[in-house]
């Protein structure tokens, strides 16, 4: 079946405003010196975990239970957006989205955009 629209939209929305947000989520994993070994991939593994959360509860509120095609649909959106969640989490004025991203049809920002 896969992910509903609506479903996707949520996602999408939830990753921008994560994204927006990275600064936070990178001071929290800071606090996590000497424990974690990495600040930018402990701040994406706390944004991953808070989107798929999200995910799931939208599922939840639905009164559904994903399959495992919405699973690895859900994966693939996170991976396609990674680098972007990481840029800006190393670097947050330069990774904004652009103005025209949710215009393009397919088009998905890459690590250079």
């Amino acid at each position: 079946m896969g992910i509903s629209k609506e479903n996707k939209d949520f996602i999408d929305s939830l990753i921008d405003y994560y994204i927006s947000e990275s600064e936070s989520y990178r001071q929290i994993a800071e606090n996590f010196i000497p424990e974690v070994e990495s600040i930018a991939d402990t701040a994406f593994g706390i944004i991953a975990g808070c989107v798929y959360s999200g995910f799931l509860q939208a599922y939840q509120n639905q009164q559904l239970t994903p399959s495992l095609d919405d699973m690895k649909e859900f994966n693939q959106i996170i991976k396609e957006r990674a680098p972007i969640i990481k840029k800006a989490i190393l670097n947050p004025p330069a990774a904004e989205l652009p103005k025209d991203y949710e215009e393009k049809n397919d088009e998905k920002p890459t690590e250079n955009s």
